[in-house]
């Protein structure tokens, strides 16, 4: 089980880092157990933020201690908000698009430093087609799989097909993140 963007972005900010690298999960897992006095390993935390692949459901315990170190009763007090949170394209604070809610065809404009410009169509199940291309190694008729559209974070492609073969995946907006606007 990996945590929703929306409790990624929650437990970023509480612990003061942008969980954006392993290392980061070592941060975090120690502050976990410095405010809420129980221990998390930071594997745990890489297989729940999804730096580790792995399929196991987490036990209700270590989801409890993730609620209370965000400030929650339980898990299932967080899973409401989180639920809440979720059923629109954009997140808490319009930071992020919710691709599950995605209308077929919908467009998005996205740029990033230095003068980079794409637009993207949503296809369905998380693949975009590349529909204009201004400065970006991405190509017009390139397909993109995409999981997360977030505000001044990098956006992670994790594979790229252009002309029926697969290039592997890309990274736009490494340095300073990416805009976008539907």
């Amino acid at each position: 089980m990996k945590l929703s963007p929306y409790i990624k972005d929650l437990l970023a900010k509480q612990c003061g880092c942008g969980l954006n690298t392993s290392s980061d999960c070592t941060v975090l897992a120690l502050d976990i157990e410095t405010r809420t006095r129980e221990h998390m390993g930071a594997n745990t935390i890489k297989r729940l933020l999804g730096f580790i692949d792995d399929e196991r459901q987490p036990r209700v315990t270590t989801l409890n201690i993730i609620a209370q170190y965000l400030g929650y009763k339980d898990w299932d007090t967080l899973k409401l908000v989180d639920d809440e949170k979720g059923n629109s394209i954009f997140g808490e604070t319009e930071n992020e698009i919710n691709i599950s809610q995605l209308e077929p065809d919908a467009e998005i404009e996205i740029t990033y430093q230095p003068n980079r410009r794409l637009v993207i169509k949503f296809q369905g199940d998380n693949t975009f087609l590349v529909t204009e291309s201004e400065n970006s190694k991405l190509h017009v008729g390139d397909i993109i799989d995409v999981d997360h559209i977030v505000r001044e974070y990098p956006l992670l492609v994790s594979e790229v097909v252009r002309d029926g073969e697969s290039l592997g995946s890309f990274t736009a907006g490494k340095a300073q993140g990416i805009e976008f606007k539907l």
